[in-house]
């Protein structure tokens, strides 16, 4: 490569460098970036990139930023094409690099981060057979390099970059490089540490160069470079001094504590000689921090405190005077007053790691019991410090940190009261005296602290199943009860929020305990729906109490509330599920009531709004209201889908009682309504038409065999409208709701064979033809293959053997979608396939004669290629690991049914032989570049005979006379786990390729 640069084309770049930074017209400066483009793609790139770093006459115009896009040149040209570079004019281009990081040695500093970034790599592009010569004359150079003025800036630099070539997680290296480079370990520690005992008079330039040192230091700390060192020796080594020693100096400290974290988590050993030195670190850099309320530190030495303990946390539980020491500090840390969570917030992995050894420890030999007297203490002051920590300010935003440093709270709480006692723990909450202030007077931000934390621990006080005074939550209530919440979206909105979430949680409790205060509860509730911070919270409470209180909730007054509540979601703007919440809460409260008219009559009155809404849409005129006036049918179309909704939540809720005929009045009233809704032109509405069908599937679910009457009409409707508005799936997933429900009825067989060709006769359905169109529908393709498994299974085998040629098509349309790229939709109809195979394979084992037999034979026979070749694709696209299981599962259930076939009549349809010619004719047909020069030969008859062992398996194991002891449950055997294997080895091995669209 030759080095001699042009000087007219250095000129040229230089000024094109400053036109582009400094111009201020646009289309110079558009024009300069691309001809700067254009000649970074240039072979001449090379020689003029490096002529400009290391020319020692600089052109005229010549900057500081031209150097700098020079560096970035080289170091993307060496990256994208270093490797078809000569071995001769990596040494040359080595050579000029490290000549250039000589020149700019003094800066600036960017400018000598990049050349030795750009030497970094070209060392990675060095060939393995060369790299211990090259890394050896590197080393030579850098030495000399060392030497001379200003040349060990260069050298701290360039030993920096160099190991985060191979610690960067984003660049896959060879493993010589590493070893190579540390190799050298000894001759840089020394370089360092020669460094690192220099003295200057000029403090600020001293304390910066002492960084450099860390930070290289760092870098090789994270390249494992003192591996085969004993900890002990570590411990004395003059660098990790040098680096403790930097702790006292700001400048320097956070590469300090990063040093010594990745040390105590790298090696074994150290965390217990640290813990020697907690006392100094907190006597003399802590306890300064913390009066000065120097945040820098104290976050720094609570991460640094904190990786001590979680790297040993059993030295920790040991509850020596070191580990009590350490933990003393920790909470000096977490119990420092910062604006900011993050520091508490780092300790909390410190504390789960430390409770949960205490907790782990034998009881039988009483060290756990030992060990827990001596940490009460400390847990004790824990707690009061989070207390304090997870306080809520008294403005109204609230940050996103510290929302999630409340949330992670969790964990460390229920170790927290385990370690206490729940009793103890609730002793300690309720503490203070707070109960019995006045509402002027109550410290609401050290209340909602203490209900959070209540709320946190709900699910083991619970299960403790010791009762606290529900009284002072009750206090609370009356309190807010008479507080104005509205327009309070700041502290008081979020006690309300918590204290409902509290009562929530603890609604057993309250209303077994304090029954007669339910309609407080119910008000309290009411009062928070729609305020913006709580309502969520107070929806899930008033539902939660509904459960709960089901002997009482029916009661005139707790019902009048009830309703009084859902009056008022009119003129409230909430989320449908918050609605859905209360919709649910009434219908669960109106289960109870005894009276089966009473019942029906708050039914109606319940259902009345939604019925309206409904009605009003059905009634307009769709045409001419949007020519007239689109925003009002927009407003009609918003209520009758939130009406929709609404009754879908009546029904998910409402429960069938013997002697009780309420669901059935409610189906007659409901379901021409739904008809009519069903049979207009509003239906196209994708919204609406996923609404309805919603609502119709729950209320299918809810009321049973209710819905018989109905289901001829229901189906024709579903299918009618999904011939109309084609991208409507809800259609197809309603009518497998159906069908799930009535599909073992032997009297509709008929209208399910009608229904399944209608949904087949869609030009949604047909044109799944490939993979490409199959990926535009994942929802689509669920929908189908979820509905045609539901037929497969719930309908009687006669109606299955009549409608072959409809199973037949859907077959093949499911093995085409197994293709596509959506992980969901193609496991879906892998699902069916399987599905499908099962019933078949069930019917032959059980005798049975018969339609179906002979039908499912023929159409497996026809379709059996068509399954394999699909099958091998899915596994060949990007998304396969996760479909090796449904894969390997019905590549035995095929190869189980041609094993079964053999031995009867249907041999000449369906037989081992065919299943091969199947494979064959599969792994024939696949591109070329798809498999391995010779897999094919070899492919085939190895999967064949693990093929053959699995269908064995299959049928022993459905015969029942498996060995147990070969493991018979996974794969139904030795053989079936042997194909998955193969099936998945085939899977990983061809991950870089993706199928081809069909």
């Amino acid at each position: 490569m030759v080095m001699d640069g042009s000087s007219e084309l250095e000129k040229r770049v230089a000024e094109a460098v400053q036109v582009l930074n400094h111009d201020m017209n646009a289309c110079s400066r558009v024009a300069a970036n691309q001809w700067l483009l254009q000649f970074q793609n240039s072979h001449a790139a090379w020689e003029v990139a490096t002529s400009l770093l290391t020319s020692a006459t600089s052109p005229p115009n010549f900057n500081v930023e031209a150097h700098f896009f020079a560096a970035q040149i080289l170091r993307r040209k060496i990256k994208s094409e270093g490797l078809y570079l000569r071995s001769e004019d990596k040494t040359v281009l080595l050579n000029a690099l490290l000549l250039a990081a000589q020149r700019f040695s003094t800066g600036p500093s960017q400018l000598l981060t990049q050349i030795c970034l750009a030497i970094s790599s070209l060392m990675l592009k060095i060939d393995e057979n060369e790299l211990k010569l090259t890394m050896e004359h590197l080393f030579i150079n850098l030495k000399k390099l060392e030497c001379q003025e200003n040349g060990c800036i260069a050298v701290l630099e360039l030993l920096t970059v160099l190991p985060e070539e191979f610690t960067d997680d984003s660049v896959k290296t060879k493993s010589c490089f590493k070893s190579e480079l540390l190799l050298y370990t000894q001759t840089v520690m020394e370089f360092l540490l020669n460094q690192s005992e220099q003295r200057t008079n000029d403090g600020i330039k001293f304390h910066e160069r002492n960084k450099k040192i860390l930070r290289c230091l760092l870098s090789w700390v994270r390249a494992d470079c003192f591996s085969d060192i004993q900890p002990a020796s570590l411990a004395q080594h003059p660098l990790l001094n040098f680096a403790f020693n930097s702790l006292n100096v700001s400048i320097a400290f956070d590469v300090a504590i990063d040093i010594m974290t990745d040390l105590i988590s790298r090696y074994e050993g150290l965390p217990e000689i640290f813990l020697y030195r907690v006392q100094y670190i907190k006597e003399y850099i802590l306890v300064p921090a913390l009066i000065s309320k120097d945040e820098k530190v104290i976050r720094g030495l609570a991460y640094l405190f904190s990786e001590i303990g979680q790297a040993a946390p059993g030295l920790i539980g040991e509850g020596s005077k070191e580990a009590l020491g350490l933990a003393d500090a920790i909470l000096s840390c977490v119990s420092f007053p910062s604006e900011y969570s993050d520091i508490a917030d780092s300790t909390l992995p410190f504390w789960c790691c430390l409770a949960n050894y205490i907790l782990g420890l034998e009881t039988k030999n009483g060290k756990r019991n030992a060990k827990l007297q001596l940490f009460q203490p400390v847990f004790s002051t824990l707690l009061d410090a989070l207390l304090l920590r997870a306080q809520a300010g008294e403005d109204k935003y609230i940050s996103d940190s510290f929302i999630y440093f409340r949330t992670n709270l969790e964990e460390l709480l229920v170790d927290i009261i385990q370690i206490l006692g729940p009793q103890n723990f609730i002793i300690k909450l309720f503490s203070g005296g707070w109960a019995s202030f006045s509402s002027q007077t109550i410290p609401w931000n050290i209340i909602e602290a203490r209900m959070l934390f209540l709320y946190l621990v709900a699910d083991t006080v619970i299960q403790a199943g010791q009762p606290f005074d529900l009284s002072v939550v009750m206090h609370l209530v009356t309190i807010l009860s008479n507080s104005k919440l509205e327009g309070q979206d700041g502290l008081l909105s979020l006690v309300y929020k918590t204290i409902a979430e509290v009562i929530g949680s603890y609604s057993k409790w309250l209303i077994s305990i304090l029954p007669h205060n339910l309609r407080q509860l119910l008000v309290f509730c009411a009062s928070g729906i729609g305020q913006l911070d709580c309502s969520k919270a107070c929806s899930s409470t008033l539902r939660k109490l509904c459960e709960e209180a089901f002997s009482i909730i029916h009661e005139p007054q707790n019902l009048e509330i009830l309703f009084w509540i859902f009056e008022g979601l009119e003129r409230k703007n909430l989320e449908t599920e918050e609605e859905e919440e209360i919709i649910g809460a009434v219908t669960l409260a109106l289960n109870s009531v005894p009276n089966k008219e009473i019942k029906k009559n708050y039914l109606a009155q319940l259902i009345s709004p939604s019925y309206t809404a409904i009605q009003n849409l059905i009634d307009l005129n769709k045409d001419q209201i949007m020519l007239q006036d689109p925003g009002l049918y927009t407003l009609n179309l918003n209520h009758a889908i939130k009406g929709l909704s609404r009754m879908g939540a009546i029904f998910q809720n409402l429960t069938m009682q013997e002697n009780d005929d309420t669901n059935k009045s409610l189906i007659n009233i409901i379901w021409p309504l739904l008809e009519k809704l069903f049979l207009s032109s509003h239906m196209e509405n994708s919204n609406l038409s996923s609404s309805a069908c919603r609502s119709l599937s729950l209320a299918i679910h809810s009321s049973g065999q209710n819905f018989q009457l109905v289901l001829p009409k229901l189906l024709d409707c579903l299918s009618s409208n999904f011939l109309k508005f084609q991208n409507h799936d809800c259609y197809l997933r309603t009518a497998a709701t159906g069908l799930k429900e009535f599909g073992n009825i032997q009297e509709f067989g008929q209208l399910y064979i009608k229904t399944f060709e209608r949904f087949n006769s869609a030009n949604s359905i047909s044109s799944l033809n490939s993979s490409y169109i199959c990926d535009q529908e994942p929802d689509l393709i669920e929908a189908y293959t979820n509905f045609t498994s539901t037929f497969i299974t719930c309908c009687p085998k006669e109606v299955i053997g009549a409608s072959g040629s409809l199973v037949e098509f859907s077959l093949q349309k499911a093995a085409i979608c197994c293709t596509t790229m959506h992980s969901g939709s193609g496991l879906s109809a892998m699902s069916y396939i399987s599905c499908l195979l099962d019933v078949c394979l069930n019917c032959m084992l059980e005798n049975q004669e018969g339609l179906i037999n002979g039908v499912m034979v023929q159409l497996i026979s026809r379709c059996g290629e068509g399954i394999i070749s699909n099958i091998l694709y899915a596994l060949l696209g990007v998304s396969a690991l996760p479909r090796v299981h449904k894969s390997a599962t019905i590549l035995q259930q095929l190869a189980a049914l041609c094993t079964l076939c053999e031995r009867t009549a249907y041999k000449p349809l369906l037989s081992l032989d065919s299943l091969s010619l199947w494979l064959l004719s599969s792994v024939q047909q696949l591109p070329a570049e798809y498999l391995k020069q010779g897999e094919a030969v070899v492919m085939v008859p190895l999967w064949l005979k693990a093929l053959e062992s699995a269908a064995q398996d299959y049928l022993n194991c459905a015969a029942g006379t498996m060995d147990q002891q070969s493991g018979g449950v996974h794969m139904r055997g030795k053989g079936g786990r042997v194909l998955k294997r193969i099936v998945r080895d085939f899977a990983e091995s061809h991950l870089r390729y993706s199928p081809p669209v069909n």
